[in-house]
């Protein structure tokens, strides 16, 4: 009887191992925003990386919002509502001062189809800011998802 439950110990141990080396290493694909997951992906670039931002998962983030949401989409095509400030992907090295301080701090870019914000990112990133998210699919994912545009 000591026998089988030594067995049974082992074999649960050593499943138990090899269950933390298998999580090792990965890269998380989810981002605790309060109480609820917002689902992202890393995206490597020259200086570091950024995160993208489901849909679901901005919604979520928004729900609590504590980070500046910028549109960098030129020209003006509508919004997402808890929209901050409003850089031009393509000014936005010269517009730091619309920016915190903290190269640390939490920012959130946000275009049309992603493609300005995802320029834009990127160079947030070589200026050596750490925590920069875009929402994945911009605005054309955000209204796709049932969620409304503003329009001011």
């Amino acid at each position: 009887m000591k026998q089988t439950k030594l067995t049974i110990f082992v074999f649960l141990t050593m499943l138990l191992a090899l269950a933390l080396v298998a999580c090792e290493g990965q890269e998380e694909t989810s981002v605790d925003a309060g109480d609820l997951a917002a689902q992202t992906q890393i995206v490597s670039t020259e200086g570091g990386s950024y995160t993208d931002v489901s849909v679901d998962g901005l919604a979520t983030m928004l729900d609590n919002k504590d980070f500046p949401f910028i549109n960098v989409h030129i020209p003006y095509e509508g919004e997402i509502e808890g929209t901050d400030a409003f850089i031009p992907f393509d000014e936005i090295e010269q517009n730091l001062d619309k920016l915190p301080a903290d190269k640390d701090a939490q920012i959130v870019l946000y275009c049309r189809s992603d493609r300005m914000s995802n320029e834009a990112a990127q160079v947030l990133v070589q200026l050596g800011y750490t925590n920069v998210w875009n929402l994945d699919g911009g605005m054309v994912a955000w209204e796709n998802s049932g969620r409304p545009l503003q329009f001011k």
